[in-house]
Protein backbone atom coordinates (compact mmCIF):
# COMPACT_ATOMS: atom_id res chain seq x y z
CA UNK A 1 0.00 0.00 0.00
CA UNK A 2 1.28 3.66 -0.35
CA UNK A 3 0.99 5.62 2.67
CA UNK A 4 1.89 9.09 4.01
CA UNK A 5 5.86 9.11 4.84
CA UNK A 6 5.82 8.87 9.03
CA UNK A 7 9.50 9.93 11.17
CA UNK A 8 9.84 6.16 11.25
CA UNK A 9 10.29 5.68 8.04
CA UNK A 10 13.52 7.80 7.32
CA UNK A 11 16.19 5.23 7.66
CA UNK A 12 14.17 2.90 5.67
CA UNK A 13 13.98 5.74 2.72
CA UNK A 14 17.40 7.17 3.28
CA UNK A 15 19.04 3.31 2.38
CA UNK A 16 16.58 3.05 -0.62
CA UNK A 17 17.58 6.26 -1.67
CA UNK A 18 21.34 5.25 -1.31
CA UNK A 19 21.30 2.04 -2.82
CA UNK A 20 18.69 3.13 -5.94
CA UNK A 21 21.01 5.78 -6.18
CA UNK A 22 24.86 4.01 -6.51
CA UNK A 23 22.88 1.35 -8.76
CA UNK A 24 21.50 3.85 -10.49
CA UNK A 25 24.01 6.02 -10.88
CA UNK A 26 26.93 4.19 -11.29
CA UNK A 27 28.73 6.79 -13.75
CA UNK A 28 28.74 8.95 -10.09
CA UNK A 29 31.09 8.36 -7.66
CA UNK A 30 29.28 6.76 -4.46
CA UNK A 31 31.42 8.96 -1.78
CA UNK A 32 29.18 11.85 -3.74
CA UNK A 33 25.92 9.76 -2.78
CA UNK A 34 26.77 9.71 0.55
CA UNK A 35 27.85 12.97 0.75
CA UNK A 36 23.84 14.07 0.15
CA UNK A 37 22.45 11.67 3.10
CA UNK A 38 22.71 14.69 5.45
CA UNK A 39 20.68 17.00 3.78
CA UNK A 40 18.39 14.42 2.17
CA UNK A 41 17.84 13.24 6.30
CA UNK A 42 17.47 17.29 7.29
CA UNK A 43 16.30 19.47 4.64
CA UNK A 44 15.57 17.84 1.57
CA UNK A 45 13.01 14.71 2.71
CA UNK A 46 11.41 17.00 5.80
CA UNK A 47 10.53 19.84 3.10
CA UNK A 48 8.85 17.30 0.60
CA UNK A 49 5.38 15.50 0.30
CA UNK A 50 6.78 12.18 0.71
CA UNK A 51 4.74 8.89 0.60
CA UNK A 52 5.99 5.35 0.99
CA UNK A 53 4.93 1.81 -0.62
CA UNK A 54 4.87 -0.82 2.14
CA UNK A 55 4.77 -4.47 1.88
CA UNK A 56 4.73 -7.04 5.09
CA UNK A 57 5.27 -3.89 7.21
CA UNK A 58 8.40 -3.37 5.10
CA UNK A 59 9.38 0.06 3.01
CA UNK A 60 9.79 -1.08 -0.70
CA UNK A 61 9.96 2.38 -2.32
CA UNK A 62 8.85 6.15 -2.53
CA UNK A 63 8.38 9.16 -3.61
CA UNK A 64 9.05 12.84 -3.20
CA UNK A 65 7.49 15.95 -4.24
CA UNK A 66 8.33 19.45 -4.11
CA UNK A 67 5.54 21.56 -5.17
CA UNK A 68 4.64 19.87 -9.31
CA UNK A 69 7.93 18.77 -8.91
CA UNK A 70 8.84 14.99 -8.57
CA UNK A 71 12.12 15.41 -6.86
CA UNK A 72 12.88 11.63 -6.01
CA UNK A 73 11.11 8.33 -6.43
CA UNK A 74 13.15 5.27 -5.64
CA UNK A 75 12.10 1.39 -5.32
CA UNK A 76 14.50 -0.85 -3.44
CA UNK A 77 17.01 -2.65 -5.70
CA UNK A 78 15.93 -5.87 -4.79
CA UNK A 79 12.43 -5.02 -5.42
CA UNK A 80 12.40 -3.45 -8.78
CA UNK A 81 10.32 -4.92 -11.85
CA UNK A 82 7.88 -5.86 -9.40
CA UNK A 83 5.78 -2.65 -10.52
CA UNK A 84 6.31 -0.78 -7.47
CA UNK A 85 7.58 2.33 -9.70
CA UNK A 86 4.35 1.93 -11.63
CA UNK A 87 2.60 2.77 -8.76
CA UNK A 88 4.28 4.84 -7.31
CA UNK A 89 3.85 7.13 -10.35
CA UNK A 90 0.55 6.41 -10.45
CA UNK A 91 -0.28 7.70 -7.31
CA UNK A 92 2.02 11.40 -7.97
CA UNK A 93 -0.48 11.40 -11.43
CA UNK A 94 -3.21 11.55 -8.85
CA UNK A 95 -1.68 14.29 -6.21
CA UNK A 96 -0.29 16.63 -9.43
CA UNK A 97 -1.67 17.12 -12.71
CA UNK A 98 1.39 18.61 -14.18
CA UNK A 99 4.64 17.12 -12.99
CA UNK A 100 8.50 17.81 -13.59
CA UNK A 101 11.40 15.80 -13.07
CA UNK A 102 14.72 15.99 -13.45
CA UNK A 103 16.95 12.36 -14.62
CA UNK A 104 20.30 11.84 -15.64
CA UNK A 105 20.51 11.33 -19.42
CA UNK A 106 23.59 8.04 -18.86
CA UNK A 107 20.19 6.49 -16.68
CA UNK A 108 18.42 5.19 -19.78
CA UNK A 109 16.51 2.64 -17.95
CA UNK A 110 15.21 5.25 -15.63
CA UNK A 111 14.29 7.60 -18.93
CA UNK A 112 12.78 4.73 -20.80
CA UNK A 113 10.92 4.25 -17.68
CA UNK A 114 9.35 7.43 -17.69
CA UNK A 115 8.83 7.59 -21.68
CA UNK A 116 6.36 4.62 -20.43
CA UNK A 117 4.47 6.60 -17.52
CA UNK A 118 4.12 9.44 -20.50
CA UNK A 119 6.54 11.85 -19.38
CA UNK A 120 8.40 13.82 -22.19
CA UNK A 121 11.59 15.46 -22.47
CA UNK A 122 11.35 19.20 -22.57
CA UNK A 123 15.12 20.30 -21.57
CA UNK A 124 18.61 18.89 -21.60
CA UNK A 125 21.17 20.78 -19.19
CA UNK A 126 24.46 19.83 -17.16
CA UNK A 127 23.95 18.98 -13.23
CA UNK A 128 25.55 21.72 -11.65
CA UNK A 129 26.80 18.63 -9.24
CA UNK A 130 27.88 16.20 -10.52
CA UNK A 131 28.75 17.37 -14.52
CA UNK A 132 26.50 14.85 -15.97
CA UNK A 133 24.22 15.65 -18.76
CA UNK A 134 20.57 15.50 -17.41
CA UNK A 135 17.10 15.45 -18.64
CA UNK A 136 14.21 17.54 -17.87
CA UNK A 137 10.92 16.05 -18.19
CA UNK A 138 7.55 16.89 -17.64
CA UNK A 139 3.88 15.18 -17.60
CA UNK A 140 0.52 16.91 -18.00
Amino acid sequence: MIREFIASDMDSVLSIWLESSVKAHDFVERAFWESRLDDMRSIYIPNSETYVYESDNEVKGFFSLHDDTLAAIFVAPGCQGEGIGQKLIAKVKSLRQHITLNVYKENQRTVAFYKHCGFREVLERKDPHTGHLELVMEFN
